[in-house]
């Protein structure tokens, strides 16, 4: 190998360049190159872009790739030079032996367009190997007594090298004794063989040393030597010899192992020991020792393995024959294995697009298939079609290359897959056949528009109906897949009493469902016609439209009208007339109305509700005719009033009611003199009713007013009160401990409270009112001076009574805060003397009427069991005997004032 190498770096590097160049085509779709063997991986083999006719980018643009079946990839692409490089290390020995020449097929595939060509390199054979021996040395015995020009085969040398670069010749090393001859039979292969140049005597030389060099025609040359010993022994005149030179045999590849394939013989005319012959298979390089066996003995071969056909075609068995002295003769057997047809053929799907458009034409490609039968002749030619009424078909391509092609149109809405079964039957007896599956899918375009369910569709809605509803929904399919098949919907423009169609109703684009966006009325429309539009969303989008009537459902929502007798506008009556000789079902009169619904929501019924004169007059069920039920009598009303009631069918029912007032004359005179007294026919419980609820609400409201009047007046009293009593508080702060008031033994403190005291002439007790007691140390209000007990105080004080607590003692005390009172009285002292009797009257007039007036005294000073007043008038405090005196003199109430000192206060 090393030698091989120098060459290759050496005087083998023009011969390598030349050998680089060698490029021809052999054919459309065929392109073949050369390359030496043992070059380095990566190393240029052709330029297979141009060979292509592909710029060297889009050989990984339209997916340019190798193919090969069932072996070591030797070769790779460059995708940026665009050129065919080895793969690895290449020994052309290795790959094939000794034939010569020495090619390598594959295939280059083009994918997007699934186009194949075949390529071959052809491997050129290099000087790296050197003639070899089976074994380094040789010993051949001949005894002394053989003749001069005797011929003694030796070993032949193994050159795996073809060419020159193979075994050329043999040459012997100088000796007297021998010499060297070489044969060279049919197929070029060279036997050497040892001649005997002189007669041999053993008891000079014994053993004789000599070298046999093999060497190749190659640049430089390559040799292997063989070391040979002849050894002289005693007479051994005869070397075994075969039968014939050459045995052939043929066997079928399925033998078992053990197989018995022939026997070859050899005799020897020698004697003894001298004539026992052995077999010897050649040790020949190669797989041959590993395939057959020699029995020694017999010479029977038979087989050590399983024999293959596609492996191996023949083989040549060199087997030697060698008596007891070690003389020996050489002979070939043939072997030729016969091929069976032992091997099914093989399907490859070499590319595979996997799926194709349904608008593809025929002859559309979809896959390129290889298909290989390792036998022979008639047993390897193979035939490939697919399974079942498909539309599809195999066309030949290159080689053992079909293409898988469409012959039809598909449509994916029909057929969306395809399970496709390939067979390939081989030509044997019987035939093998295999089977293999491809899944081809169909891809949808938009060739099919959205249809609806229905031609034409037709809605009912009732009318009245709520805004926002959902009154229809259409649906609409698409057999197209995904996006083509996703449907939109949509109403087309139009106007309903000049406003758009989009105003009423709309639609949900993704479901179909039609909402309302008005409450409709039967009575402005009763019908919508819309066209519904369903598109998909393909490229292009395809749509269909379909009509839609929207029929509006009447509902009972409108009550009757009477259109005769009309309604009166100035609030008059109107009246019809019945001559006094009318006879039963004379036509009084007719009420006329009208519903605006249809149907049986429109259908009119009349009826007598109500009338002055029950069973004077009838009302046609169906025609509102009012007649006369019977012959007006004398003792009948002039003035009859009816009430008629019409009502239509629906659910729920509607009426309308009307009043007549039928006059009953025989001329319009007799009418107008009765028309004074003709009055509108009212329904006394419902004008009571609403009298009563109108006074009630009136009374409640007032009660309620009142009520909150008294509430305000009182807070505000209160609030003066507290007001007054704050300032005045400060002033009796100062009043000396002498200002005491003792009545029979009680006594009032009059810093500290207030009282007030009223007196009575029958009774043993008084009353005390005291104020709250925050009032302390104020004055008390100017109502304080109306406030007393029931039995002593005017029954005008007692309705400005306050919240005050009553208390009883077994004495009176009066107390007022008597202000800007002014009493004159020139008989009253200042030393707190008795007021005279013939006083008295006068002075309970006095204070009678001063206390109407200004209810209020000032207090000037307190003597004894006097009151000396402001005016020096001096009142004196009663006892139990002078109030009896009072009371028999008819004075039922005297009030006092008892306060402070007056010089405290101011006028």
């Amino acid at each position: 190998m090393s030698k091989c190498l120098k060459f290759q770096n050496g005087r083998g590097l023009a011969l390598l360049c030349a050998l680089l160049g060698m490029l021809w085509d052999t054919g459309a779709g065929q392109i073949r190159y050369s390359v030496p063997e043992e070059i380095d991986k990566g190393s240029f083999v052709g330029n297979i872009s141009r060979d292509l006719g592909l710029e060297p980018r889009e050989l990984a643009q339209r997916g340019v790739r190798i193919v090969s079946r069932g072996r070591t990839q030797l070769f790779s692409l460059n995708p940026r030079g665009g050129s065919l490089v080895t793969a690895g290390r290449i020994d052309r020995e290795e790959l094939c032996a000794q034939s010569a020449p020495c090619l390598v097929s594959f295939n280059i595939l083009i994918e997007d367009k699934l186009q194949i060509f075949e390529v071959e390199v052809d491997i050129k054979d290099i000087n790296d190997n050197a003639p070899s021996f089976p074994t380094e040395k040789l010993e051949i015995k001949i005894g002394e007594l053989t003749v001069p020009g005797s011929r003694f085969p030796l070993k032949t040398a193994f050159d795996p090298d073809i060419g020159t670069n193979s075994l050329q010749n043999y040459k012997l090393s100088p000796t007297d004794y021998f010499s060297l001859v070489v044969n060279t039979v049919s197929d070029g292969a060279k036997y050497p063989e040892l001649v005997l140049e002189r007669s041999l005597d053993r008891e000079k030389k014994e053993v004789h040393q000599l070298e046999l060099t093999a060497s190749d025609g190659g640049a430089p040359i390559h040799s292997g030597i063989l070391c040979i010993q002849v050894i002289v022994v005693d007479a051994n005149d005869n070397p075994p010899v075969f039968t014939q030179p050459e045995y052939h045999v043929s066997v079928l590849e399925n033998v078992p192992v053990g197989t018995w394939l022939i026997t070859v013989n050899a005799t020897d005319p020698d004697e003894g020991f001298n004539a026992q012959v052995a077999y010897i298979l050649d040790k020949m390089p190669g797989k041959i020792s590993q395939v057959f066996q020699l029995n020694s003995a017999t010479g029977d071969i038979s087989t050590l393995k399983s024999l293959d056909y596609e492996e191996a075609m023949f083989y040549e068995i060199k087997i030697e024959a060698q008596d007891g002295p070690g003389l020996f003769s050489r002979a070939k057997v043939l072997v030729t294995v016969l091929d069976v047809n032992d091997n099914a053929p093989e399907v490859t799907v070499t590319s595979l697009t996997g799926s194709v458009p349904e608008e593809a034409a025929a002859g559309r490609e979809i896959a390129l298939i290889n298909v290989h039968d390792r036998d022979s002749g008639q047993n390897g030619q193979v035939s490939v079609f697919v399974l079942g009424n498909l539309p599809f078909n195999l066309e030949k391509s290159i080689g053992q290359y079909y293409r898988l092609v469409t012959s039809g149109s598909l449509d994916r809405e029909q057929v969306s897959q395809y399970n496709l079964s390939l067979r390939a039957i081989d030509g044997g007896s019987p035939p093998l056949s295999t089977e293999t599956h491809i899944t081809v899918h169909v891809t949808d375009i938009n060739d099919n528009p959205p249809t609806f369910t229905q031609a034409s569709y037709s809605a009912y809605i009732p009318e009245n109906n709520p805004r926002g509803a959902s009154i229809f929904s259409v649906t609409a399919q698409d057999p197209d897949s995904e996006d083509n098949a996703l449907i939109t919907y949509s109403l087309t423009d139009d106007t309903l009493q000049g406003k758009p169609l989009s105003s009423y109703v709309s639609i949900n684009s993704n479901t179909g469902v039609l909402y309302a966006l008005h409450s409709f009325d039967y009575e402005q429309f009763r019908e919508l016609q819309l066209l519904v539009t369903a598109r998909d969303n393909g490229n292009p989008p395809l749509s269909t439209n379909v009509s839609l009537s929207l029929f509006v459902v009447d509902q009972n929502d409108h009550a009757p009208e009477i259109l005769y007798p009309p309604l009166p506008t100035d609030g008059s009556t109107g009246v019809q007339l019945a001559p006094h000789s009318a006879e039963p079902g004379y036509l009084v009169t007719k009420v006329v109305a009208v519903d605006k619904d249809s149907g049986q929501n429109a259908w009119l019924s009349y009826r007598l509700l109500k009338a002055s004169e029950p069973g004077l007059f009838m009302v046609g069920l169906h025609t509102g005719e009012v007649r006369t039920a019977r012959a007006l009598l004398d003792r009948d009303a002039l003035k009859q009033s009816l009430v008629v009631a019409v009502q239509d069918h629906g659910q729920p029912p509607l009426s309308a009611t009307v009043t007549l007032t039928i006059a009953v004359a025989d001329s319009i005179p007799d009418v107008l003199a009765d028309l004074g007294s003709i009055k509108t026919l009212v329904d006394p419980e419902h004008s009571d009713l609403t009298l009563y609820l109108v006074v009630a609400v009136a009374v409640v409201s007032c009660i309620f007013l009142a009520f909150v009047i008294l509430l305000l007046v009182l807070r505000l009293r209160r609030w003066h009160m507290s007001r007054m009593l704050q300032v005045t508080g400060d002033r009796l702060g100062a009043m000396p401990d002498s200002h005491f008031l003792g009545v029979d033994r009680v006594q009032a403190f009059l810093q500290t409270y207030s009282h007030e005291v009223s007196l009575t002439a029958d009774s043993h007790k008084s009353h005390i009112i005291f104020p709250q007691p925050n009032y302390a140390d104020t004055l008390i209000s100017q109502e304080s001076c109306e406030k007393s007990d029931p039995l002593l105080v005017p029954q005008d004080v007692l309705e400005t009574k306050g919240d005050l607590k009553l208390f009883e003692t077994d004495r009176t005390l009066l107390s007022y805060n008597c202000k800007n009172c002014r009493m004159k009285n020139s008989g009253t002292r200042h030393d707190g003397m008795s007021i005279v009797p013939d006083t008295w009257d006068m002075l309970r007039r006095k204070l009678k009427d001063m206390v109407c007036r200004n209810r209020s005294l000032h207090l000037k000073a307190i003597s004894g069991q006097h009151v000396i007043l402001q005016d020096n008038l001096q009142v004196p405090l009663l006892a139990k005997e002078k109030r009896r005196t009072l009371s028999s003199a008819g004075v039922q109430r005297v009030p006092f004032c008892f306060f402070r000192h007056s010089s405290e206060y101011s006028h």
